[in-house]
């Protein structure tokens, strides 16, 4: 049956219409060639956001990701604030911290009015609404200090129920 109808029709219109091998089409290179220049256009515009190869290469060493979005602001600690909703929701939203931070950073430096965008509480960021500030809110946003020297560390006022021994001298 092949033959019959390859005897019809050239070499290349038979490729071309039925995709078997012989001379390839060229629609069916560019059908295979296609992903990997959208996958390389989209690598080319992480490295320019990031700001060049090296910086690419110390934001990955940093965050162990490259992603590409539209920064929504910074806050008064020097953390930007990213958004991309081409991700799934959930990895949509991220945060970059301030590189003074070093590895020492963790989700506690997160401002109040950033953590509710973050976790999508609203769809405003404090840049385009400032959130109302009242008079029992505190002025400066604390991180969690624990594990460092300046932890908080409660003291008891009681005596304990159990003592160490002490050897006899």
């Amino acid at each position: 049956m092949w033959r019959i109808v390859a005897d019809n029709l050239t070499r290349n219109q038979f490729v071309n219409r039925w995709g078997l091998p012989g001379a390839v089409s060229s629609k069916l290179k560019m059908s295979f060639i296609r992903p990997y220049t959208e996958v390389f256009k989209s690598l080319r515009r992480i490295i320019q956001q990031n700001g060049g190869v090296m910086s690419s290469v110390k934001t990955m060493f940093y965050t162990d990701d490259l992603k590409e979005g539209t920064l929504k602001g910074t806050d008064r600690y020097g953390n930007n604030y990213y958004e991309n909703n081409k991700y799934f929701i959930g990895r949509n939203r991220w945060v970059v911290y301030n590189r003074n931070q070093g590895f020492c950073y963790d989700s506690s430096q997160i401002p109040a009015e950033w953590h509710g965008w973050l976790h999508y509480s609203t769809d405003e960021t404090p840049v385009d609404n400032p959130p109302v500030k009242r008079k029992w809110m505190v002025d400066v946003h604390k991180e969690n200090l624990s594990g460092t020297k300046e932890c908080y560390v409660p003291y008891s006022t009681t005596r304990p129920k159990i003592e160490s021994w002490q050897p006899p001298q």
